[in-house]
């Protein structure tokens, strides 16, 4: 019967290390985990700044095109008027 109950304790002692084994990898896996959805939150607060920065940017952007814009029409504005008192001028000098 002394064999028998060494087997048993042995088998016991296995799993009890399996366990033991079991319970230390769940452990380290809850810590990754929890680093891990910090990591996720992170990087989402990030992307959201990232994303609210890039529309003012887009938003800017835009600003300063239609500004240049304005200042392109008001420059072609000017010059044909130049050209057209040029013309009138040279027209008014050749009668």
């Amino acid at each position: 019967m002394k064999l028998g109950n060494d087997v048993i304790k042995n088998k016991f002692d296995d799993i009890d290390i399996k366990v033991d084994f079991l319970i230390e990898l769940c452990q380290m896996l809850q810590v990754e985990n929890l680093e891990l959805s910090s990591k996720i939150k992170d990087l989402e607060t990030e992307l959201v700044r990232k994303n609210e920065t890039e529309e003012l940017n887009a938003e800017q952007e835009a600003l300063i095109q239609s500004k240049i814009d304005g200042l392109l029409t008001k420059l072609d504005s000017f010059s044909n008027d130049l050209s057209n008192d040029a013309s009138k001028k040279e027209h008014q000098s050749n009668v």
